[in-house]
Order: C-alpha cells, then structure tokens, then sequence
C-alpha cells in the first residue's frame, strides 16, 4: 500500500505533531508499506484562511509518475484539508486559539479584534466540523482530545496514543536532577518549575532546562533575579544523544504545559525509565500520568510543586518505582500496533 502521510508546519519550528509525523512514515515503511511524508501550508495566524484553501486544492490521489496514492494520513489544521477517498485523521489539535484557548485569547483582544476574531472563529469552526467529518476515520492522540472533538462539533473519534519516537533509550543513574525539554513559549510553563525550585528545600537539586523560544531571555531573567543560577542550567537545542543522556541520568523528568493535546515527552521520560512529575491542569500530560501511575502530579502553585519535589526526592526507591510503572505501561505502545490500526482503520 502507498501511504501519504501530511502535517501542517511553519518554518523553523520544530513541533511535536512533525516528529510522530516523521516516525509515523517511517514505521510505515518499515512495517511492509511505501510511505511518504508532505508538509502542507500552516501559514501565520493572519492568513490561516489561505492556509486552508492552499491546502484543499492540492493533488493527493497520485503520485509524481502518475500511480494511485491507496491511502491518506493527516494530523493537525489545517492538514486535514486534503481531500482523498481514504482519508485518516490522527489528531492532534485543531486551532487551539478558537477552541480550548478562546476565551484567554478573546481577553487580551482590542474592541475592534474582538468582532474580527470572533467572527474568524465562527467561519473556522464551521470550515473544520466539515472537513472533519468528511474523512473515513479520526483517531484522536488523546482523551483530552477526543473531548474537545465531542466538545465543539459533537465529532467522534477513538484514542490512539503516539509511541515514543524510536531512540535508543536508556536508563541509568537516578541523579539529583531534574530534567525538562521543550519550546521556551508560555504556555509550556517552564517558568512554574524554576518558581517551585525556590520553594525545594534539598539545595541538591538541579534543574536542567533543554530548548530555544522566545521566553528564554525571560526565563534566565528570573533565574538571576532569584539566586538560582547555580541550581539551573539552560542546555538550548540539543541532540537526540544529548536528549538521552539527558534522559537517562536525571532523577526525574518535568512537563506541565498548560492543557497540553497528548505531550510524547511524558512517554519518551517513561521509554527511559523515569518519572514524570505534572500538575492538574496540563491535559494530555496529567491523562497519562493518571493513567500509568508513572508520575505524580500537584496542583499549578509553585509551593506545593516544591515540596512533591522534596518528598519525591527523599526516597530513591520510589523514584525507581514510578520510572519502572511507567516503563511498563508505555511498552504497550509500539509502533507496529499503531501502523496496524491506521492503516485497517481497526
């Protein structure tokens, strides 16, 4: 079978929807099919609509020589306007900003952006609950997704969670460190974890933070401004061998954004065999954690986080055993088992 494989993308943005994208074709082709992955047009927020229409009228039925594309596989908006007979959707998320994060977005608007936004909203709602239903099959990467699905266009789906990206991962010492990994933009709330480092009373503690963003000059601001340089370190981008070791040797790893769809750190933390430590409120994150047992997660306030950290860093045993919990859990997601589904649409 000849798969095509499509996610929308900006330039020099590394996503995590491109990389399951990019290990999906990958799986695909070396579980018995030809795959191949396409980046359609995302566009910046003010011409999402030429993104839409772009991507609707590009040719997916056929290959460069003329032979059949037999099947499919879009992920997030607008991607999912490709029109093809055998159509599967593997969401992510639609535009975060007129579903989920309205009303923060809608609050920090002018009068005269309030009618225009509320209006784009509107019209991409009603674009999206189309295209969605649309397409043979919509498998949702999470939960918290199929709920906003259900939500805001009463749309089905089933969860199909993402296996961690194929890496050689490896456990190794358990340090007092912990580790997180991610865009430096908001709401991926990086700075909740340097807040809660004040408040752990073992000074022992490291944090390493890996990732570029525009909040990173902000979030070294702070760092400085409250005596904590010694105890954070900012790696920037890394390498996939530098993610492992990384990986490997911290005591635990952070990762609470705000309302996140699926969040594959959680499971790469989990492939190494350690913990992950969230709060309530991060989505897709705390889903998983809730499920697996593979985690522990407060609520959102820098003082409670410190002292689960404290508590959490106390007994060596019980870090081993929430990396161990969940190491087990995500070995049930392999990649095999998720080419199988999408491509039978079982």
């Amino acid at each position: 079978m000849k798969v095509l494989v499509a996610t929308s993308d900006v330039p020099f943005v590394e996503g995590g929807h491109l990389i399951i994208a990019r290990e999906l074709t990958r799986a695909i082709n070396e579980y018995g099919h030809k795959a191949e992955l396409i980046l359609t047009p995302q566009n910046r927020f003010s011409r999402v609509f030429h993104a839409y229409i772009a991507t609707r009228f590009i040719d997916v039925q056929e290959d460069g020589l003329g032979e059949k594309i037999d099947k499919l596989i879009s992920f997030k908006y607008p991607s999912y306007a490709l029109k093809h007979p055998e159509h599967t959707v593997w969401i992510n998320h639609r535009m975060r900003e007129y579903y989920d994060l309205w009303e923060n977005f809608y609050a920090k608007l002018g009068k005269r952006a309030k009618i225009k936004e509320s209006v784009k909203k509107f019209l991409i709602r009603k674009i999206d609950n189309y295209l969605l239903k649309k397409v043979k099959k919509i498998y949702s990467q999470s939960e918290n997704i199929k709920k906003r699905l259900e939500k805001w266009g009463k749309i089905k789906s089933s969860v199909l969670y993402p296996p961690p990206p194929k890496r050689n991962y490896k456990t190794g010492d358990y340090k007092n460190t912990i580790f997180t990994v991610s865009r430096l933009v908001k709401h991926k709330r990086v700075d909740l974890i340097i807040k809660a480092l004040a408040y752990v009373k073992n000074k022992e503690i490291k944090l390493i933070i890996a990732g570029e963003g525009p909040e990173l000059n902000n979030l070294m601001r702070y760092v400085k401004d409250s005596s904590l340089g010694e105890r954070v370190s900012f790696l920037g981008r890394i390498s996939d061998d530098q993610l492992i070791k990384n990986y490997a040797e911290c005591g635990a790893v952070f990762y609470s954004p705000y309302n996140e769809d699926y969040g594959f750190v959680t499971v790469e933390a989990f492939a190494s065999g350690k913990a992950v430590i969230t709060t309530n409120d991060s989505g897709g994150v705390y889903e998983i954690i809730s499920k697996s047992k593979g985690g522990i997660y407060t609520k959102n306030n820098p003082r409670t986080l410190g002292e689960k950290i404290d508590e959490l860093f106390s007994d060596k045993n019980k870090l081993i055993a929430l990396g161990e919990t969940g190491k087990q859990w995500v070995s049930s997601l392999t990649w095999e088992k998720t080419v199988e589904t999408l491509i039978s649409n079982k």
